[in-house]
């Protein structure tokens, strides 16, 4: 399970190094490999590439309704493998869809990551935390 939130940096060939505490766990799980895609919400989805196979045979049987989601999520995945000081590159098809600039934010989702523009989820974090929580949580205690 992946978890926690990262700040870090695109270098100039579009490269961003895996922190280390998720590292070594993608290492020994995964070689190293994972599968980049694109998020509705504007982020990119970093899977271990295991995870994603399961991920990616959901999404290819959704309903032709579907059809919209399915090009954003299969049409822009990329699959990447981590090189020798443990960085991945993010394709500039990709960097561009979500809007990457320098300065990004790698949060742990649990079995996946989100990366985004450190700004665009400055904005998107305060927003969200202006709404208030969902009635979902109704009965949720920290």
């Amino acid at each position: 399970m992946f978890q926690g939130s990262s700040a870090l940096t695109l270098d100039a060939k579009g490269r961003v190094s895996i922190p280390t505490r998720h590292r070594d766990a993608l290492v020994s799980q995964v070689e190293g490999r994972l599968t980049l895609t694109r998020h509705p919400d504007g982020c990119l989805l970093v899977y271990p590439r295991n995870a994603w196979e399961e991920k990616r045979e959901q999404i290819a049987k959704f309903p032709m309704s579907a059809r919209p989601l399915q090009r954003l999520l299969l049409g822009n995945a990329q699959d990447v493998d981590m090189d020798g000081s443990g960085r991945i590159l993010v394709a500039p098809e990709l960097r561009n869809a979500a809007g990457l600039t320098r300065d990004v934010m790698l949060l742990g989702m649990g079995s996946h990551f989100e990366l985004w523009d450190s700004a665009e989820w400055a904005r998107r974090e305060a927003e969200d935390l202006a709404k208030g929580m969902p009635e979902v949580l109704e009965h949720f205690s920290f």
